[in-house]
């Protein structure tokens, strides 16, 4: 397979994941208290550049699937393009690869919420709620998923 279609490929199954992900855990998804099981995929631009447009289109379906303002379409989705860029970025470190997407989201999805969705808690609570879920489902769920393609990573993104 050329270059060109593994990377296509390799986001094409990466933003379906994500999608599937956020559709079977949408319940815990998506609000001022959220755990997006599929946010633990931003780790995937550790192993992979195809991550990065994976995860992004990957959030944006979900994100219109799932009903999302256009608002949340558009920021949400764009959070989640740069997270992963950064993460690409800081990869030689693999505990930073967490980083950008707990600080991102949790600076900027609280907006999001307040001002697409009119989310009547405060920038601050939303600040805290969303950090400690993207903590979570990044830096422990999403660290959990990187250990554990570690040792197969080259049969899978090579």
């Amino acid at each position: 397979m050329n270059k060109k279609t593994k990377y296509l490929v390799q986001s094409g199954v990466i933003a379906a994941i994500y999608v599937v992900l956020a559709q079977v855990f949408g319940f815990i998804g998506f609000g001022p208290i959220q755990f997006r099981i599929a946010e633990a995929l931003t780790v995937l631009p550790f192993f992979t550049p195809a991550a990065i447009p994976g995860v992004f289109i990957g959030c944006l379906l979900a994100n219109i699937l799932y009903g999302g303002v256009l608002l949340d379409v558009v920021f949400g989705s764009l959070t989640t393009l740069l997270a992963a860029y950064l993460s690409f970025k800081l990869k030689k470190n693999k505990w930073m690869v967490t980083v950008p997407p707990i600080l991102l989201n949790a600076a900027i999805i609280p907006f999001v919420l307040k001002y697409g969705y009119g989310v009547p808690e405060g920038i601050p609570f939303m600040m805290g709620t969303i950090f400690l879920g993207q903590f979570i489902v990044v830096g422990i769920i999403g660290m959990v998923l990187l250990h554990a393609l570690l040792p197969i990573k080259d049969k899978i993104f090579e």
